[in-house]
């Protein structure tokens, strides 16, 4: 019976130093191997040029590495590239390169599928399947960063953890790869060009900010209305606002970093006065801006994106109460790479 080779990124540098002193090599090996998996970003031990072809043998007989690769790419008319990104099982998840004038970002997946149920996204229609591996939220970003200076001749600046999945549903395997994306060993990104996007998992908001994170928060908030939001985002019946106003001021107290709230605007839903004046109070809490999205409807279901006036009536009442709004045109629609599209057509 053949046994199953261990993901070799799954070790530490000090583990990996261990097992070449184990196996009678040098620890320095360990580093030299360490830095062609993250630094260089290798796929393959036979790109390891400068330890001897034993020991890539010998690698190759006890570990493998589980990357992804890039199973079709879409580019949009507007400039945004679309990746299908196929995991070593088969599984595919989605990650989405936006570009502006000055700076590119990627939008990364955490899970494949989703672990919560909004019933505007299309990604919340795939059930979980599994949380993603440190190593392959790494990869979708070194993949972007490619594509990046590829098309726009220029690396990529910012990362949004906002792509398939609840981030603080698989907490561990992000911040693992947040640190690796953030290490000189690794990429070498500012954190503060991080941003991690959750629906509100309260405890986990709190567990962030114990662990003196360095990244940028952003809630999914969509009502401050507890009624509606339950209805757009049945879960947070378990994540009530009351808890989550705790969480988040908390966070502030901890980290002294704003908040962003992500609010879609829905005709019917929550394009009325009486939601405005409850995200206006919310906006109270703790220091924040909002970025107010535009929708993208994935039928022709009850989620209709609301008209400009109602956008307007939502911009001005939170510039009257002097919080920063800004209204964020969705990219990448022609291929279905829009927020809340994310959901394997492919």
């Amino acid at each position: 019976m053949e046994i199953e080779k261990k993901d070799i990124r799954s070790l530490t540098k000090e583990q990996l130093r261990d097992f070449f002193v184990a196996n009678g090599d040098k620890a320095f090996r360990g580093n030299q191997v360490y830095e062609w998996l993250w630094s260089k970003a290798s796929h393959n031990f036979e790109d390891m040029t400068n330890v001897s072809k034993e020991t890539r043998i010998m690698l190759e007989n006890n570990f493998v590495i589980n990357h992804i690769k890039v199973d079709q790419m879409q580019r949009s008319e507007d400039g945004t590239v679309k990746n299908a990104v196929r995991l070593h099982d088969g599984l595919i998840v989605e990650s989405v390169l936006i570009p502006t004038e000055t700076r590119t970002t990627a939008c990364v997946s955490s899970q494949v599928g989703c672990s919560l149920d909004c019933n505007f996204c299309a990604t919340a229609r795939l059930k979980r399947m599994r949380n993603l591996e440190p190593g392959e939220i790494y990869d979708q970003v070194v993949a972007i960063d490619r594509e990046s200076r590829l098309y726009y001749n220029r690396p990529l600046s910012n990362i949004v953890f906002m792509g398939m999945g609840e981030p603080l549903m698989n907490y561990n395997n992000v911040m693992k790869a947040i640190a690796m994306i953030t290490s000189e060993e690794g990429l070498g990104m500012s954190p503060k060009r991080i941003t991690v996007s959750t629906s509100g998992v309260s405890k986990m908001i709190k567990k962030m900010a114990d662990d003196d994170v360095k990244f940028k928060l952003a809630v999914s908030l969509h009502s401050a209305i507890e009624e509606t939001r339950n209805h757009i985002m049945p879960f947070t019946k378990n994540f009530q606002l009351p808890e989550l106003k705790e969480a988040l001021q908390y966070w502030y107290q901890k980290t002294k970093s704003k908040v962003t709230y992500e609010y879609v605007v829905w005709k019917g839903i929550n394009d009325d006065k009486a939601s405005i004046d409850a995200l206006v109070k919310f906006c109270k809490y703790v220091p924040c801006k909002v970025n107010l999205i535009e929708y993208n409807p994935i039928d022709d279901g009850e989620f209709q994106q609301a008209s400009d006036a109602a956008i307007n009536n939502y911009i001005e009442a939170l510039a009257k109460n002097d919080v920063v709004a800004k209204v964020r045109r969705s990219r990448g629609k022609d291929i279905d790479a829009a927020c809340g599209q994310l959901a394997n057509k492919s």
